[in-house]
């Protein structure tokens, strides 16, 4: 079995007395897309939060590799291969769609978010920021600013700019969220283009059990910020405790045994 690319470890997160993520523990590894689901209030999103270093762990360790990221602020994980999309749009406004792609591809060659980069400089960044352009289907819309673009066209150009960076480890949230019938479809297209790459790790947290069924190879079910169930998309799903979850009945705790990292 190929070795795990990302680890949680007890990953825990207090709030005053409320315990949002409860000692939670998982492996992920590359060629997997694996879909988080759960109710509302489950610890899905803080959990992500914790990954990617929004939120600092209680205890616990976020390890990728042998690497011990638990400490590291957000920039930091992203230097180290950490790539997130949020549930609200994370763009220039003002900048144009392709400003905004090179300004990603010039933060990942190591010249930062330098916005007064000389021209002669520009020309290969720019090559690659057309390229992703072309990979997400925004070429028709490259010289509006971000602000002009339509929801859906603002979370393609999300993915855009999550791609240009070139993560090992793709996070999505919720991706969907507030698109229209007739612009998800795009986006779902795009990480599922992103899943041949059996080099790269995906974690999709999602509640649309359509797009859990198009895309999850794993599903992991958090409840009260505990590990839940563990397994095939078909199984997890099948299972009875899982389906009382969404039926709002409340099972008993998962054992720690359960939630040991495979």
């Amino acid at each position: 079995m190929t070795e795990p690319s990302l680890i949680t470890q007890d990953l825990t997160i207090r709030f005053g007395g409320h315990v949002a993520v409860d000692a939670v523990s998982c492996a992920f590894r590359p060629g997997e897309l694996t879909v988080i689901v759960g109710p509302n209030g489950a610890g899905k999103t803080t959990y992500f939060n914790l990954i990617s270093g929004q939120l600092r762990a209680t205890q616990g360790k976020v390890m990728k590799g042998a690497l011990d990221l638990t400490q590291m602020a957000p920039s930091r994980r992203a230097q180290h291969g950490i790539g997130r999309a949020f549930q609200l749009t994370n763009l220039f406004p003002k900048l144009t769609v392709l400003e905004n792609i090179r300004l990603a591809v010039q933060a990942r060659s190591g010249q930062g978010w330098r916005f007064l980069t000389p021209v002669h400089r520009l020309t290969g960044l720019q090559a690659d920021a057309e390229g992703y352009l072309a990979k997400t289907r925004l070429e028709s819309v490259a010289h509006l600013p971000a602000a002009a673009l339509s929801h859906g066209d603002q979370r393609k150009l999300e993915v855009a700019l999550l791609m240009a960076m070139e993560p090992d480890i793709y996070m999505f949230d919720e991706p969907t969220a507030g698109m229209s019938l007739d612009h998800a479809p795009d986006v779902l297209e795009l990480i599922a283009a992103l899943k041949q790459d059996r080099s790269k790790t995906i974690l999709l947290v999602e509640h649309k059990m359509d797009v859990v069924r198009a895309l999850a190879d794993r599903i992991i079910v958090l409840h009260n910020g505990a590990l839940l169930a563990d397994g095939p998309p078909q199984e997890v799903m099948d299972s009875d405790i899982v389906r009382d979850v969404y039926l709002g009945k409340s099972p008993a705790a998962p054992s720690r045994a359960s939630q040991e990292v495979a």
